[in-house]
């Protein structure tokens, strides 16, 4: 991300005393941040409700952006982590005394200098893995830190170069409208070659992990997904950021669909008609996708099914203590 919107970030998870909220946010700011949060109206409701406990659980706090990029009318897109000492709990979240990376995904839209609009999923259930207190069935995907773009060009300040942004986006909207193509039978109807790479990255959130190449995809991720979600549909209007061959699209919600499979994080089904909050970053190289970094808002999800993941884990923690 380059220019306001960068500074902006890096000052606001600085010092409060030197650089307030206020400072850098309109008055009308509306920043939504993944559940429980939900939404925070003002800067003062940002900083009572995201930025504050964010600081005491992570009082030396660093933000570590390693995909970050600009597209028009303000937005920005980009992701990477939170790092600081685990000092105090976050969110209920056991505090370790260790390191924690809390890797976050973002959209945001800035005027004048000032954030307006931003939409930030932090990705809670790979905390409380850090944490040992992940309360679901262990991801089928790699679970660990995300690493940076292959070519480690993510925050690279960049020409926009108009004509590729344009493909990279048409290329991202052709694969939408291609998983569109499922027969509800088989995960070869959507034809992935068309638009991967067939040794390309997904890296998914807690609870699902990483994969690798369109087996692992369809194993790891999409074949349990689509099983527990044969209805799904994907917004085509949600925000997209695009510059060169990066790529951002995001919704409040972004996706839809009835969980009415099982199977999906070792959940039975459970007839709801959920939204999903889904961010994506996607990085072409030549005419195909290469990587892609994900974000779900799956504690939002699981309540929508019923489920507290946040008691889980408490009940886990007191059946630790109660055990020890």
């Amino acid at each position: 991300m380059t220019g306001t919107a960068s500074s902006l970030l890096t000052n606001l998870y600085a010092a409060p005393s030197v650089y307030p909220a206020a400072q850098l946010m309109t008055p009308e700011v509306q920043w939504h941040v993944a559940y429980p949060i939900e939404t925070c109206l003002g800067p003062d409701a940002v900083r009572d409700r995201w930025l504050d406990p964010l600081r005491t659980a992570l009082p030396d706090i660093e933000r570590r952006p390693y995909i970050a990029f600009d597209g028009t009318d303000g937005w920005s897109a980009g992701t990477g982590y939170f790092v600081g000492t685990f000092t105090a709990p976050l969110f209920g979240i056991p505090a370790t005394g260790k390191t924690l990376y809390l890797r976050y995904t973002e959209l945001l839209r800035s005027e004048s200098g000032r954030l307006v609009e931003v939409y930030l999923i932090p990705d809670f259930l790979d905390a409380m893995a850090q944490a040992g207190v992940y309360p679901l069935r262990p991801p089928l995907g790699h679970h660990g830190l995300m690493p940076p773009p292959r070519t480690l060009d993510g925050t690279v300040p960049r020409t926009k170069d108009t004509r590729r942004s344009e493909g990279s986006v048409q290329l991202v909207m052709d694969m939408l409208d291609g998983l569109r193509a499922y027969d509800g039978k088989s995960l070869q109807s959507m034809d992935l070659a068309r638009y991967w790479h067939e040794d390309f990255m997904w890296y998914g959130p807690g609870g699902i992990g990483t994969t690798r190449g369109i087996t692992g995809f369809r194993a790891h991720h999409q074949g349990p997904f689509l099983t527990a979600f044969p209805d799904r549909d994907v917004d085509h209007h949600a925000c997209t950021v695009a510059c060169g061959d990066y790529v951002a699209t995001g919704g409040w919600p972004h996706m839809h669909g009835t969980h009415s499979g099982g199977g999906w994080l070792g959940l039975p089904p459970s007839g709801r008609y959920l939204e999903l909050r889904v961010m994506d970053i996607w990085r072409r190289e030549g005419d195909l996708l290469k990587e892609n970094w994900v974000a779900i808002d799956i504690c939002h999800m699981l309540a929508q099914m019923g489920l507290d993941v946040f008691a889980q884990m408490h009940a886990l923690c007191r059946g630790g203590k109660d055990n020890g």
